[in-house]
């Protein structure tokens, strides 16, 4: 674990007295993209409200993004990637998918994630098949669950015909298609990590064949040690928040601590923290778990995340 730690003045005027300055580390994982930024840049103390405090981001993708966010605030962001995405697509399946597609038109399309829809169409250009795959789309009806799969249709020219409302669910998905004639029709589903058995029993109570395409899988991370220091810091109860920004996260979480024999603890360990949730299908996996998220981002993205935690750590300050 790599650490960066610098002095700031938390007063207002720049003769700041001694007694005003504080020291802040910085934790990132090993080689993260957030350990090799500028960390003086980041920092702006006057009128902070996260003081000092502790915030643990299990988040991959975007982690680095997040812990800068954290540190703007006057947060000490804690890096603990909890899952990498692993691709789960080859050429032969990519291959087979398409002639089938050709033989028994897919009526329907659902795409539910974007790395899971710029993988399916890297799939087809590896293959020389990207123009096949483009316009067996364009005949069929498209449907995105969330907003990040439109970036990747739209890069592609490929229409939208129906999105979900937030906050993005398959509840939502489901409700978006209510009066779609789904009956008798095939429908492909884009596979997010793991198999949607909600979204495909939904569909097919209603007289459709589903097939899901996964085009990448779910795993624990080749580095689990951030994940082992976070859950040491959290039995000491030195975590003052922790953002969770998908179910799987605490699928992992709770795996390794399993692995160190910590898992009877773990729910109440991450309940004397603020608990951060992206939304109801990440709340749904921490409560399974025994955690009670202090709240839900609305929407369900980075932005209001962020702003809800800035509030709750500022509540935190206060009753201290």
């Amino acid at each position: 674990m790599n650490s960066a730690r610098a002095t700031f003045c938390t007063g207002g005027a720049a003769d700041c007295a001694p007694e005003g300055w504080v020291n802040i580390e910085i934790i990132a994982a090993p080689m993260s993209a957030f350990s090799q930024v500028d960390i003086l840049a980041l920092w702006w103390l006057n009128g902070i409200s996260m003081k000092s405090k502790v915030v643990a981001i299990l988040e991959t993708r975007t982690g680095a993004h997040l812990a800068e966010l954290v540190a703007r605030r006057g947060g000490v962001p804690m890096l603990a990637p909890a899952l990498q995405e692993v691709p789960d697509i080859d050429a032969q399946a990519m291959r087979s998918l398409l002639t089938r597609w050709r033989a028994d038109p897919f009526k329907m399309c659902i795409f539910q994630t974007g790395v899971g829809t710029k993988a399916l169409f890297s799939a087809a250009d590896a293959v020389d098949m990207g123009a096949d795959l483009k316009e067996l789309l364009s005949a069929s009806r498209i449907v995105v669950r969330g907003p990040k799969p439109v970036g990747e249709l739209n890069s592609r020219g490929i229409r939208i015909d129906i999105r979900a409302p937030a906050p993005f669910t398959t509840e939502t998905g489901l409700a978006a298609l209510a009066d779609e004639p789904v009956a008798g029709t095939s429908i492909l589903v884009q596979r997010y990590g793991e198999k949607n058995h909600a979204l495909s029993a939904g569909l097919e109570a209603r007289g459709a064949s589903v097939q899901e395409i996964a085009t990448y899988r779910w795993a624990l991370p080749a580095d689990t040690q951030p994940l082992s220091r976070l859950l040491e810091e959290l039995s000491h109860g030195r975590v003052d928040a922790v953002v969770f920004t998908s179910a799987v996260q605490m699928h992992n979480l709770y795996s390794i601590a399993q692995q160190a024999g910590s898992a009877a603890e773990l729910a109440n360990n991450l309940n004397r923290s603020i608990v951060a949730s992206i939304g109801p299908v990440c709340s749904r996996a921490l409560r399974d778990y025994g955690v009670a998220p202090a709240f839900e981002a609305n929407p369900p993205k980075l932005g209001p995340l962020i702003a809800a935690l800035d509030t709750a750590l500022s509540g935190l300050s206060e009753q201290r």
